[in-house]
């Protein structure tokens, strides 16, 4: 009790106290204006270490020179109109000060001077960590890859042809982790990443990528979320520092969620609820699905957009967007020792979360048709058919997806031809593969006249898909969709960005980002015998789905 007496009576908790909270304005006031400078990421703790320096010394001189018998001693040796904390506090003043100006002339000094480099005497002493390197055949031996301590995964693949760089960010949350009640949300945050964290406004995400020089996009699917951006080397920094400050301090503001909830709505109407194909489209995943999560709209049930909660999406993102659930891939002008150490600049400090819950549902088999009909207003009526198919990684995949190159892939395709040039029973005739990290479908979709036999069409369809199973494909189809593919394949390889998809895909879907220089060498093993067999395979009227879309009296 009589210390506390002598403390407060000497002032030292006055002193004290004013000390901390004059040091937390000078940091939020110092702080502001680093960033709006656009400092480096180290000028921030370089103020906070000044302030943690002075505060405890403050109080030790506080304690010696005030409190303890030898320091009441001395203060009776000096001139009392002066304490020995406030002479030691100008002394200390003046050493606090002489860090400030060496802080700010390194801030300047680091704009000014050449990169510094260490002496090659000195290099080896440094341990240097250990990158990875590719370890098969025709993979372009300068990519390199890494993984952080908090479980990023980095790819690099170096491209000097221009100063250009190229980001694409993986995050493994998709409309499969999503279940009843939350749906949509992985698409929300799609659109929440661009509106403001602690430490921007909202839009200023964009403005400053594009005073950069930048520009971004990214995509939701029932499998990911993607984030890309597009810039010039010279804002390497500034992006990462975008991207991790989003990631690290996203805020998820009530005010932005209600009005972000109603763009997504209103793009839900635009798309889905007020579009044929939309509408016809989400019906098909519900039927074709009847347990796994891929029977959910991407962009969510209307009813669970309008209902989703505050808990729901802090708990989403705390689980989705940490970064041992991200793959990170750059192209272009950069060197990957040097985004590695930006990566752990910026990145390395945002801590990894519990993995996210494993999706255990498996889609049970498909035992018979299914079929519905949508009646409404349709100038033309909509037919979709689907059967089940496999994973990314099946290996009945890629010669399916050569199959429907030969059946849908372009204007010469097999199914245009017949269909719209020659018997004249289309308007247009489509369709794809899903290729997730789980059982999908192979999907068809006709737009057809008005006044058209829809059952005649359906049944002429399936008669082709079933003269395949049973003859076959010529040698000619085969070699034209191989080459297509293979072409599409380089051409996409030739752009940067071509590149940072094509190794991110492989990296996330299939283990491996050399599984995609595989493909050319795996489209050309492909033959006629399993193309033939994925058709008897896949085309099983038991595991097909039919939806019709079509005007009420257009009813047989």
């Amino acid at each position: 009790m009589a210390l506390f007496s002598e403390l407060r009576r000497r002032n030292v908790l006055k002193v004290a106290l004013v000390y901390a909270l004059a040091s937390l304005l000078v940091f939020w006031l110092v702080g502001g204006a680093l960033l709006s400078l656009g400092a480096p990421v180290w000028a921030n703790e370089f103020v906070l270490l000044v302030l943690l320096i002075g505060f405890p010394v403050a109080l030790i001189f506080a304690w010696a020179y005030e409190i303890t018998p030898a320091g009441l001693k001395k203060s009776l040796d000096v001139d009392q109109t002066q304490s020995i904390v406030f002479k030691t506090g100008q002394k200390l003043n003046a050493a606090v000060s002489v860090l400030a100006v060496l802080g700010v002339l390194a801030l300047v000094g680091e704009r000014l001077m050449p990169t510094f480099e260490l002496p090659k005497i000195i290099e080896p002493i440094l341990p240097a960590p250990v990158y990875e390197q590719p370890n098969q055949d025709g993979v372009p031996q300068e990519i390199r890859a890494y993984t952080l301590d908090n479980g990023l995964r980095i790819i690099v693949w170096p491209d000097h042809d221009i100063p250009n760089v190229v980001l694409y960010n993986f995050v493994r949350a998709g409309g499969r982790n999503e279940y009843p009640g939350i749906t949509g949300l992985s698409h929300f945050f799609e659109h929440m990443m661009f509106n403001g964290t602690k430490r921007r406004a909202q839009g200023e995400f964009d403005e400053t990528m594009e005073a950069a020089g930048g520009a971004n996009n990214a995509y939701t699917s029932k499998d990911l979320t993607v984030y890309q951006d597009w810039f010039p080397r010279a804002a390497l920094e500034t992006i990462f520092d975008l991207e991790a400050d989003r990631l690290k301090n996203l805020a998820i503001d009530p005010e932005v969620v209600e009005s972000e909830r109603g763009v997504v709505y209103s793009e839900r109407r635009l798309r889905y609820d007020n579009d044929n194909f939309g509408r016809l489209y989400l019906d098909m995943n519900a039927t074709a699905f009847i347990a796994h999560p891929y029977q959910f709209p991407v962009i969510g049930w209307a009813s669970d957009v309008e209902n989703w909660t505050q808990e729901d999406l802090v708990s989403y993102f705390r689980t989705y967007y940490a970064p041992n659930n991200l793959t990170m891939v750059i192209t272009g002008d950069v060197v990957a020792e040097e985004i590695f150490g930006l990566a752990e600049d910026y990145f390395g400090g945002i801590k990894a979360q519990e993995p996210p819950q494993v999706v255990r549902t498996v889609e049970p088999e498909q035992l018979g048709e299914r079929r519905f009909v949508i009646e409404l207003d349709a100038p033309t009526p909509l037919l979709h058919i689907t059967f089940a198919a496999g994973s990314a990684t099946d290996p009945d995949t890629l010669p399916l997806s050569v199959l429907l190159n030969i059946l849908v892939g372009g204007n010469s395709s097999r199914l245009h031809q017949l269909f719209v040039e020659e018997e004249q029973l289309a308007l247009s005739v489509d369709g794809f593969q899903m290729e997730g990290f789980d059982p999908g479908l192979a999907y068809f979709y006709l737009t057809l006249p008005p006044g058209a036999d829809i059952d005649a069409v359906e049944r002429r369809l399936l008669d082709e898909l079933n003269r395949i199973a049973r003859d076959g494909v010529t040698a000619a189809e085969l070699e034209k969709a191989r080459n297509i593919m293979i072409a599409d394949f380089w051409r996409g390889m030739s752009t940067i960005n071509g590149k940072a998809s094509a190794i991110g895909n492989a990296e996330v879907f299939l283990g491996d980002y050399q599984r995609a220089f595989s493909l050319p060498d795996e489209l050309k093993a492909i033959d006629a015998q399993q193309i033939q067999a994925v058709a008897a395979k896949t085309f099983d009227r038991k595991k097909m789905t039919v939806g019709v879309l079509r005007s009420p009296e257009e009813q047989p």
